[in-house]
């Protein structure tokens, strides 16, 4: 597994993000190999658990490629290249269904996630 969902994970974790999941999804996109999915309780708890996992990556030295959303505050995105991070309210995460839309990936235990 790349690095960088163990630390995007976790930073997410660490600032109380809600329903965090992984999505290998290399084998059905090139887009990316993992998505990491995760919403927040407000538009400022959004920005802040993306702020957080930037803030996380770029102190292992991992840049993002672009970053999305800084001026909506209901979705973030972090292209990492192989792992795309997205952080969502509520309702857009619910809107945009990216769960269910990426069904066929497959769910990667949180095991590593530390406490």
């Amino acid at each position: 597994m790349d690095e960088a969902v163990k630390i995007a994970v976790n930073a997410l974790d660490s600032k109380k993000a809600k329903d965090i999941e992984v999505l290998h999804v290399g084998d059905i996109t090139v887009m990316a190999d993992y998505f990491v999915i995760a919403s927040g309780t407000s538009s400022t708890h959004v920005k802040s658990l993306a702020e957080e996992a930037e803030f996380r990556l770029k102190e292992q030295g991992i840049a993002p490629i672009r970053t999305e959303g800084f001026n909506t505050q209901n979705w973030f995105i972090l292209d990492y290249g192989s792992v795309i991070v997205h952080v969502f309210s509520p309702d857009a995460r619910e809107f945009y269904d990216l769960d269910h839309l990426w069904a066929d990936g497959e769910n990667v235990p949180l095991d590593f996630v530390e406490e």
